[in-house]
């Protein structure tokens, strides 16, 4: 694996090439084992212990919270200097855990360091910066179309110095994790005002009376263990009014603050995901042999390589012109690059991945590779963090306003 090549500062270069040197010494090496001990414990939820032991190294190399443009929480590196970094994670899909890297932890640390109280800091971030606790983001509801945030009909209500919460969530990454012990929920406060200012997000400790994981949701057959997307209830969850994060009716902004660099993110390690299978699909082509001659010679594979080259090329400088634009002018003047690749990068990688699984036949389905588990993983993207047909309506309605 190569450095990525784009624009970056000395400091972020370096840090690439210090985590391909984990990735290549520590990273897939245990790739099987991680599979391994989760089958052989017999617990979907089980924590292998070759996760911990990664993560105390890469701390000591300084590979930790590379996210937070906040130097006093890590190297304090731009969107566009981590976004290479993002990229290098994606190949295997929950080696970012390591660097304490993951969603949604991630946008959750960012919530609280722009909109958190110094107790909330202090109780929450801390401890999910040091990486002791990990933490969930509720938002998605099971009855309403939540590619609409003005729909959520969870409701949080005042009574005296508590808030009384109540709501079923779903696709609440992480919930299961027996290390998830808070969540950030996001329900109605104050449903007479605006539809954008209705909102709210508090702080529900899981432990919390009246909040139950109800059941794991598979993607494609796949629940994907502890860091799985459970369905939530909570019934009658009082919480005390100080865990409120940025004031009444700022839920819909804050997520929306939120969303912006977690799109990079997920972009960026998506095109590292589809990096390895393509890297996956050469290999494949080179050793197999059909009609007398390798795969790689053969015709329509040339243009499967080709054409999957041309499409992550496209959709790295996309992206990486994102972090770019969120960096030198903010999120709000790169809204229509933010939906432009959280297009585009899915249809990158559903293809790259796709092609890759026909060059492997039927091994491309099974366990013994990890396209399967990616070609879930991209699918699910197209409808995480805002469907592909609400990013383009929004790209539609902000092109069409340039000439009103």
């Amino acid at each position: 694996m190569e450095v990525p090549r784009i624009p970056s500062t000395v400091n972020a270069h370096a840090m690439s090439e210090s985590l391909i040197k984990f990735f290549d010494d520590h990273i897939y090496p245990n790739e099987d084992s991680y599979d391994k001990a989760i089958e052989e414990s017999g617990d979907p939820l089980h924590i292998p212990d070759v996760l911990d032991e990664l993560k105390e190294e890469a701390r000591k190399i300084g590979l930790w919270n590379l996210f937070l443009p906040d130097k006093n929480h890590g190297p304090g590196l731009s969107n566009l200097d981590y976004a290479p970094l993002a990229e290098i994670m994606g190949r295997v899909w929950w080696s970012s855990e390591v660097f304490n890297c993951s969603a949604p932890d991630t946008g959750n640390m960012e919530i609280l360091a722009e909109f958190g109280t110094p107790e909330q800091k202090k109780e929450w971030l801390e401890p999910l910066l040091e990486g002791k606790i990990r933490s969930c983001f509720a938002m998605t509801e099971p009855n309403v179309a939540s590619s609409d945030a003005t729909n959520i009909g969870s409701s949080i209500e005042s009574d005296g110095d508590n808030y009384v919460i109540n709501g079923t969530k779903w696709w609440t990454s992480n919930a299961i994790n027996p290390r998830a012990e808070i969540c950030i929920f996001m329900g109605v406060t104050n449903p007479d005002n605006p539809p954008h200012q209705r909102q709210s997000q508090v702080l529900v400790p899981m432990n919390t009376q009246g909040v139950t994981v109800v059941r794991p949701m598979h993607v494609f057959g796949y629940d994907d263990g502890y860091t799985g997307h459970p369905e939530v209830k909570f019934e009658n969850v009082i919480v005390p009014k100080t865990n409120l994060i940025g004031g009444e009716g700022a839920g819909f902004k804050i997520a929306q603050a939120r969303l912006g660099p977690g799109r990079i993110h997920h972009c960026m390690r998506t095109i590292g995901m589809s990096e390895r299978a393509l890297e996956l699909m050469i290999k494949r082509t080179l050793e197999r042999e059909a009609f007398g001659k390798t795969l790689s010679e053969q015709g329509v594979i040339q243009q499967w390589i080709a054409k999957s080259r041309i499409k992550i090329e496209e959709a790295r400088l996309l992206t990486l012109k994102t972090a770019w634009l969120m960096d030198t002018v903010g999120k709000d003047q790169a809204r229509i690059e933010i939906s432009s690749i959280k297009v585009s990068v899915m249809d990158a990688a559903t293809y790259v991945i796709d092609k890759a699984i026909q060059a492997h036949g039927a091994m491309g389905v099974s366990q013994d590779t990890p396209l399967a588990k990616m070609a879930a993983g991209a699918r699910v993207l197209r409808i995480a963090d805002g469907p592909d047909e609400v990013h383009l309506q929004s790209i539609a309605k902000r092109e069409i306003n340039k000439h009103r």
